[in-house]
């Protein structure tokens, strides 16, 4: 036992070396951007702005319908660039114990969900709010288009999300080599 104190050999650190390297770290992934989850989160996030923006440059709070359409494409729109930030900067892999691709699925299933009502009552409300050719009939009808985009982008990352989740099409090794994602 004497000889135990010189096999030993300690390292220390101060706590300035430990949050350097952990803000060294977060640096964007780009190779997630390329990827088809990351595609369709862009997608989502330029085509929800398209809904809510030409929605919000015309009086909707009038009607409830283009209410309730404002709060399914800002609340999905908030959600979806929080999930884009976190899987862009792999903040995703540090919550572990998340178990991400049944949140994701959740997720792309409820906003699909969410934008199918949206959708029909923007459409089913364009006629009843608008006169034909007005500027308002347009933002209105386009909005009830995009909205329709990017519920169809929705409803494929929700196919592309249960795959993963499922583990269809990939063993352990290829998942942790493509980083997570397709």
């Amino acid at each position: 036992m004497a000889e135990f104190p010189s096999k030993v050999s300690t390292r220390t650190s101060s706590p300035a070396q430990g949050a350097g390297a952990s803000v060294s770290a977060l640096r964007p992934d780009l190779g997630f951007v390329r990827s088809s989850l990351g595609a369709l989160m862009l997608l989502q996030l330029v085509l929800g702005l398209l809904v809510w923006a030409l929605i919000a440059d015309t009086p909707y709070h009038l009607y409830p319908a283009y209410g309730w359409v404002m709060f399914v494409a800002v609340f999905l729109w908030l959600v979806t660039i929080i999930l884009f930030i976190l899987y862009l900067f792999q903040l995703h892999m540090k919550l572990y114990m998340v178990p991400w691709p049944l949140v994701l699925m959740i997720f792309n299933i409820s906003a699909t969900v969410l934008y199918i009502t949206a959708f029909i009552a923007c459409s089913a409300a364009v006629d009843l709010t608008s006169l034909r050719g007005t500027r308002p009939y347009n933002q209105r009808a386009a909005a009830s288009f995009f909205a329709c985009l990017v519920m169809i982008a929705y409803g494929v990352s929700a196919f592309f999300s249960y795959q993963a989740w499922r583990g269809v099409g990939s063993n352990a090794a290829t998942s942790q080599m493509a980083g997570g994602y397709a």
